[in-house]
């Protein structure tokens, strides 16, 4: 089982909130969060409640400033975060992993089935976008920019008849796609 937990100040400091499963809304336990530490599993974090807004994947470690942070991880092409609203914790999964992605929306324009990483969907099938999917088996990140970089989109088993009217995203197109093999 997974465990975050939140701080309102940097460095761990102030009054801290636990979370061992998903959070609509942090700010309900706190006033703001400045950092966080994963003591176990993994989690997607939120600008904004309700699982939307800009996405960050963590994994066990600490996040001593998280405005810090974010403001680096908008220099290496990734999500721009200064604030954690919302979080949902990511179940380990073990074995396969599958997933279908259409080009356009509704399942529509080229199909392809993956079932490992692609670094880039232009380079490795010619597809400049993926409008939807649809995850059989295992957890997955959708990136805006080829190689892994940009904002990112976490999604899980289920069926994606939109990408763009997801209410997490906010995301101008998928580039690159990887799973989540870590140990959760």
């Amino acid at each position: 089982m997974g465990r975050i937990i939140f701080y309102e100040e940097r460095n761990f400091q102030g009054r801290s909130h636990e979370c061992s499963s998903d959070c609509t809304d942090i700010h309900m336990h706190l006033n703001r969060c400045n950092s966080c530490r994963v003591d176990n599993g993994c989690f997607v974090v939120y600008d904004r409640n309700n699982y939307m807004g800009n996405q960050v994947f963590l994994k066990r470690g600490e996040y001593s400033d998280f405005q810090r942070m974010g403001s680096m991880m908008g220099m290496q092409g990734m999500a721009m975060m200064d604030n954690i609203r919302s979080c949902r914790m990511i179940p380990t999964h073990r074995g396969p992993f599958r997933m279908r992605i259409y080009e356009r929306e509704n399942y529509g324009g080229q199909m392809h089935e993956l079932i490992d990483d692609i670094e880039s969907l232009q380079d490795r099938f010619l597809m400049s976008d993926c409008q939807s999917c649809q995850v059989m088996d295992g957890h997955w990140l959708m990136f805006e920019q080829p190689n892994f970089r940009g904002k990112m989109l976490y999604v899980r088993p289920g069926e994606y008849r939109n990408l763009r009217d997801s209410a997490a995203s906010n995301m101008s197109r998928i580039s690159s796609i990887r799973r989540i093999m870590d140990m959760c």
